[in-house]
């Protein structure tokens, strides 16, 4: 089993930036495909950003040319770079893995506990 600690949230005004890490411990990170969750106050859990193991990447609309998802295999780790952030982009940010690159944009398997982002207006 993976396990994931995020880190990097915290209180930003709009149109700053943050980076948030996730470190993985465990066996075979560089084989795992990588995403981004958040989930806002009274709303669903929702995508944001993926990875897979040989690099590809994906992203919600609502995030695509401000936020990118990368990785260290070195050190374990997968990044959301997160730019020009948005009072809409308030959220607890979770980072997930899964083997299975086909549902990491949806159902991943491992999750980390969370880490909140404000942005204030």
């Amino acid at each position: 089993q993976v396990q994931l600690v995020e880190s990097g949230g915290g209180l930003v005004q709009a149109g700053g930036s943050l980076r948030l890490s996730c470190a993985a411990s465990g066996q075979s990170f560089s084989s795992l495909a990588m995403g981004w969750f958040r989930q806002a106050p009274g709303k669903e859990r929702q995508f944001v950003a993926a990875i897979w193991s040989g690099g590809s990447t994906f992203y919600a609309d609502s995030v695509k040319g401000r936020f990118t998802i990368s990785r260290d295999n070195a050190k374990n780790t997968v990044y959301l770079q997160m730019n020009s952030l948005k009072p809409e982009d308030t959220a607890v940010y979770y980072c997930a893995a899964d083997r299975n690159r086909l549902v990491v944009t949806s159902t991943p398997r491992m999750w980390g506990q969370g880490t909140q982002v404000t942005v204030s207006s």
